[in-house]
């Protein structure tokens, strides 16, 4: 299957808060949109890998995505290496997407960063000829995605640019909620208080949209950087 966009994640759950929005918006739109969770998130404090992976499902369902996988690397140590390049460049040929969304360039959890930095160098690698991959006893053709995004996770990164997510915040907070372990939720009790469970957080969620929103002049927005310049054809393209 040929993806429009690739998400690609250290853990579930970073898509939702991050992105959802956005891709939310794009499947509105047509667009076919895939998740590359790195992690099954296991270190988390609240919850499991097996709630977890229910949970992400739950998500996925609400965003329409035509695809998710899982590449179970270890949480909290995988590695921008060799190994872990070579599985997700495999993943980047089968796709063939035209846009990644990736990882916060830098950020409050350390997997977020690492993850960023593995899917970049995994998209320009992924062009070379002489890397040679299979899948299924296939052999894959080079491919690059057009272009490399980076959402933005925990810290106040200043945007490149941003998406109008207006009509999407219910969608995107819909999927946020799946995570029931995860996120402020009364009625999940019996484990430890995180700096994700609060109430806090989860407001800071719509009230980041909003505030980015408000710096546009729409309702709601979600921000991303860049790798290269963006480019328009004419001035008018920008709002």
């Amino acid at each position: 299957m040929k993806l429009d966009i690739l998400c690609i994640a250290a853990h579930p759950d970073d898509i939702e808060l991050a992105c959802s929005g956005t891709v939310a918006k794009e499947v509105a739109n047509g667009k076919k949109v895939g998740v590359l969770d790195l992690t099954r998130g296991e270190l988390g404090t609240r919850g499991s890998a097996e709630i977890r992976h229910k949970e992400a499902t739950e998500a996925s369902k609400i965003l329409g995505l035509a695809q998710r996988e899982n590449m179970g690397f270890a949480d909290g140590f995988f590695l921008n290496d060799k190994t872990h390049q070579l599985e997700v460049i495999k993943k980047i040929r089968q796709y063939q997407p035209e846009i990644i969304l990736c990882n916060a360039i830098d950020d409050r959890h350390i997997d977020h960063p690492k993850g960023s930095k593995l899917a970049s160098d995994a998209c320009f690698l992924s062009g070379l000829i002489k890397i040679k991959t299979e899948l299924n006893g296939i052999n894959q053709n080079p491919w690059r995605p057009k272009q490399v995004y980076h959402y933005i996770q925990w810290k106040d990164i200043t945007p490149d640019f941003v998406v109008d997510i207006t009509g999407f915040i219910d969608k995107k907070i819909a999927s946020v909620e799946a995570y029931k372990t995860q996120f402020f939720n009364p009625k999940y009790k019996g484990e430890p208080d995180t700096p994700i469970s609060s109430k806090n957080f989860i407001d800071s969620v719509v009230y980041r949209a909003k505030d980015l929103g408000r710096l546009v002049g729409v309702e709601y927005a979600e921000g991303f950087t860049v790798e290269r310049y963006a480019a328009v054809n004419s001035l008018f393209d920008l709002k």
